[in-house]
């Protein structure tokens, strides 16, 4: 009996426990937010607090001082000039034609004249000669029908749909309603074609460029395509962008992308696994990613400790990157002083140490994590070493932050063709606004 009784016990013990270690994962799971992991903002609920990992600064709100402002300022030579003289005196009523001036005050107000689509008309002459041969004008590569867009107005569709992110649509009813010509969604898809078709010599410059950069910023995202996730990949430095569509996420879609094949500098990127495959380039991996992961144990640490303010090793470690990190701030033309980073390398490496996990799936998770750091961790402090290394891979993901703006206002790609054509318009767009060269010129 007493057997019987101790074998029960021992089975509900053990089943309390692994029943503890589940309860445990879904609470992490509850805890999960755009804070401590990569799921996006969008998907955080109204009572999710907002908590950035950025610490304070000391700066005031607004523009900081040495900030260009931008604000209308008044031109020299105005269109138009009218001016508003008084009827008469205000003192006497006397009539003050040929009155002296004494003083002018300047309003200028800045508004757009009425809109008028400028149509010109080419004449393609046919003479016949005496001889009786005839012979015919060029034809303008501008005007190869009876009636077509202008690059101007080519350039409007394009900068309304690929560059605000309207709809075929939208784009077509703007530019009707703004212009008072007909324009229907075929014609916005047969200019975007057209134009994404001339962009062939543009891309494989910006590749060549890219391949041939120090320090490149690679990420990928997922793009919604005939009702499927595709993907769309990026490249991209201070001056240039390469965005890539491709079916597949992997290897096969950045060989394809041919940037990272036979790239020697420095790819800067998150821990996703098919990036190391490439290993003539050095791998920088991106801390903001990091400190996202180590905030996530930190909450769970806390959130099942007894003792309030205990230490944990992915704070610590937390800690030591962003001491790292403001150094490299604070003189962002050389390296961490030496000693600066073997001290806090020391703390990364003890932490490490020290560290305990718990049971389950979540346990795993965190081991896992405290490995890649291990393993990692001369790619993780690079920007430490070489201060043309970033701290983070955040202007990759700024590249492909607009592909999900796009999605949101106007919906997925129906075909795998414009999602190419996506891709290669945008990387024309926000490859020449890095060089302040006007979507519209």
């Amino acid at each position: 009996m007493q057997e019987t009784y101790d074998a029960r016990v021992a089975e509900l013990e053990s089943e309390n426990a692994a029943l503890k270690v589940r309860v445990a994962d879904l609470e992490a799971q509850l805890r999960t937010n755009s804070q401590n992991s990569s799921q996006p903002p969008s998907s955080d609920g109204p009572a999710t607090p907002t908590r950035s990992l950025r610490k304070p600064s000391k700066r005031k709100p607004g523009g900081q001082d040495g900030h260009r402002g931008q604000t209308l300022k008044q031109v020299a030579d105005p269109d138009v000039v009218i001016r508003h003289e008084p009827a008469c005196c205000t003192g006497c009523g006397s009539d003050l034609s040929g009155a002296t001036e004494v003083a002018r005050s300047r309003r200028q107000v800045f508004d757009i004249p009425p809109i008028k689509v400028h149509v010109t008309e080419h004449q393609i002459i046919t003479r016949r000669c005496r001889c009786g041969k005839t012979s015919t004008g060029d034809t303008p590569a501008q005007a190869t029908a009876p009636v077509q867009y202008g690059p101007v107005m080519c350039a409007v569709i394009i900068y309304l749909f690929m560059g605000q992110f309207l709809s075929k649509k939208r784009t077509a009813q703007a530019i009707s309603e703004l212009f008072a010509i007909p324009v229907s969604d075929g014609t916005v898809a047969a200019v975007t074609s057209r134009a994404a078709a001339d962009l062939t010599e543009f891309l494989a410059q910006v590749t060549a460029r890219l391949k041939a950069s120090p320090v490149v910023h690679f990420d990928e995202t997922g793009l919604r395509c005939e009702g499927r996730n595709r993907w769309l990949h990026s490249a991209s430095t201070p001056a240039w962008t390469r965005l890539f569509f491709h079916r597949k996420r992997g290897t096969e879609a950045v060989t394809k992308m041919d940037i990272l094949p036979g790239f020697t500098g420095t790819a800067v990127h998150d821990a996703w696994a098919p990036y190391d495959t490439y290993t003539a380039a050095k791998h920088a991996l991106c801390n903001a990613h990091l400190l996202r992961e180590l905030q996530a144990v930190t909450d769970h640490h806390h959130a099942t400790t007894q003792t309030p303010g205990a230490w944990c090793w992915a704070q610590q470690i937390s800690q030591a990157l962003l001491t790292l990190h403001k150094a490299a701030a604070a003189h962002p033309d050389a390296p961490v002083d030496q000693g600066i980073i073997t001290a806090e390398t020391t703390k990364i490496r003890h932490a490490l140490l020290a560290a305990t996990h718990p049971a389950g799936a979540l346990g795993r998770k965190h081991r896992a994590l405290a490995r890649r750091i291990h393993r990692r961790e001369a790619d993780y402090l690079q920007f430490a070493h070489d201060p043309a290394i970033p701290f983070t891979n955040n202007p990759a993901e700024q590249e492909i932050r607009m592909t999900k703006i796009r999605q949101k206002i106007s919906g997925t790609m129906r075909t795998e063709k414009g999602a190419e054509h996506f891709a290669d318009l945008r990387s024309y767009l926000q490859t020449t606004a890095k060089h302040r060269i006007p979507a519209l010129v």
